[in-house]
């Protein structure tokens, strides 16, 4: 009984241990490709997809497959980090980060079915919800992130905002609701995730 309870409580240090880390698995060249993707992805929908209103699935379609190239990439970065860190607090600050930032994504796939199968009307807001459940992810996840960060969420929920407030008339599913905010932000954070962590671990 006594070294269960002290198995217990060595998993529970590690779990604060976990919480009081930074995860260093998020890495500047991915979230660098996923800002290029987003503004190649905005010109492809502008020069393919001229009337997105008329080709829902093909906006959808263009835009989804961006976004899980980008969280391939990402993804891909991460489970890199894993198998080379063996420290198990190195690993649980991984599983943490991935628990707290998963919720979001499993939402936005969620809304972006539900919008495109069943109230395509509303689908002009789909860049804004994008925007707001990303930056909603990056505020889970900002106790194991970079404090730069964390502004980086807050332009996120700005730009969301300004997307949902817009997206009506000529502005509706315009290419750049998508392209810029995720453009600009991705390479935001790649530019603080260099500067914060990649710097540091090169010198």
């Amino acid at each position: 009984m006594e070294l269960r309870e002290a198995l217990a409580q060595i998993s529970e240090i590690r779990l604060r241990m976990a919480r009081a880390q930074i995860f260093r698995g998020y890495r500047a060249g991915p979230a660098a490709f996923s800002g290029l993707l987003a503004v190649l992805a905005a010109g492809l929908q502008h020069a393919l997809v001229p009337d997105p209103a008329r080709s829902i699935v093909a906006y959808v379609g263009l835009w989804v497959g961006a976004a899980a190239l980008s969280a391939m990439t990402a993804g891909g970065a991460m489970v890199l980090y894993y198998r080379k860190e063996s420290a198990p607090v190195e690993r649980q600050t991984a599983w943490l980060a991935a628990e707290q930032f998963f919720p979001s994504v499993v939402a936005g796939a969620l809304l972006t079915f539900a919008l495109a199968r069943f109230a395509e009307g509303s689908l002009r807001l789909l860049p804004g919800l994008w925007q707001i459940l990303f930056s909603l992810g990056l505020f889970a996840s900002r106790r194991l992130l970079p404090r730069g960060l964390t502004a980086v969420a807050v332009f996120y929920l700005v730009t969301g905002t300004l997307c949902l407030a817009l997206a009506q008339g000529e502005h509706a599913l315009s290419p750049w609701a998508m392209g810029l905010p995720f453009g600009v932000g991705q390479l935001l954070a790649a530019a603080v995730l260099y500067w914060t962590l990649e710097r540091s671990d090169d010198g």
